[in-house]
C-alpha cells in the first residue's frame, strides 16, 4: 500500500476517477493558514443564546462573527481607520473558519465558501464597506484559493453590538 498523497490528475490519468468536489491539491487548509503564519484561535462562549454554526445537509451557516480575541470596536471613519477594519475583518474570517473546524472537524472537508455578508460599524458618510470586508475574502481566497471565492454583502450599519467594528456571517458548502 502506497501512503502520502496523490494529485488529483495522476488519478484521473492512472485509474480514471475522479475526487470528491472537496479534494484539493496543493497545501490543504491548516498548512496553508500556517504558510501565512496563522493560526486557527480558540473560541470562547458565544455572547448571547445562540450556536457559532449549524449544519444542514452539506452547508454549514456560521452565524454572526467577529474577532475571537481582542476584538476591535469603534466605528470607520470616525474611530478605526479602513486598514484597521480590514485587519478586523481578516481576523473575523480566522475566528469563523475556527468555528467551521469545531463544526465538521477537518477544514480540508470544505467544498466551496458560498457566501458572505459583511457588517461594518461606520458612520453616515462612509463608503469603502467593500475595502474592510475584503480582510475576510482575501483571507479564505489565501486559504482555500478558487474554493474560497465566494458572493458576497458589504453594508454599512449605525451600530454593532459591543461597538464591535466588524461582523460577518458565511455559508460554506462541505463534503457529505
Amino acid at each position: 500500500m502506497v501512503r502520502g498523497r496523490v494529485s488529483t490528475a495522476v488519478l484521473i490519468l492512472l485509474l480514471g476517477v475522479t475526487l470528491p468536489a472537496g479534494a484539493q491539491e496543493g497545501p490543504r487548509a491548516e498548512a496553508r493558514l500556517a504558510e501565512l503564519g496563522l493560526e486557527l484561535p480558540t473560541l470562547s462562549e458565544p455572547f448571547a443564546n445562540y450556536v457559532r454554526a449549524v449544519r444542514s445537509g452539506d452547508l454549514v451557516f456560521l452565524g454572526g462573527h467577529t474577532e475571537c480575541e481582542d476584538y476591535t470596536t469603534g466605528k470607520v471613519g470616525k474611530d478605526r481607520t479602513v486598514d484597521e477594519a480590514y485587519q478586523a475583518a481578516r481576523g473575523t474570517a480566522l475566528c469563523m473558519l475556527a468555528s467551521l473546524k469545531a463544526e465538521i472537524g477537518d477544514l480540508d472537508k470544505v467544498v466551496r465558501i458560498v457566501r458572505l455578508v459583511g457588517m461594518v460599524n461606520a458612520t453616515d458618510d462612509f463608503t469603502e464597506h467593500s475595502q474592510v470586508i475584503n480582510g475576510a475574502s482575501d483571507l479564505l481566497v489565501d486559504v482555500f484559493g478558487e474554493r474560497g471565492r465566494h458572493a458576497r454583502a458589504a453594508v454599512g450599519v449605525a451600530s454593532l453590538p459591543v461597538n464591535i467594528t466588524v461582523e460577518i456571517e458565511m455559508i460554506v458548502q462541505v463534503e457529505d
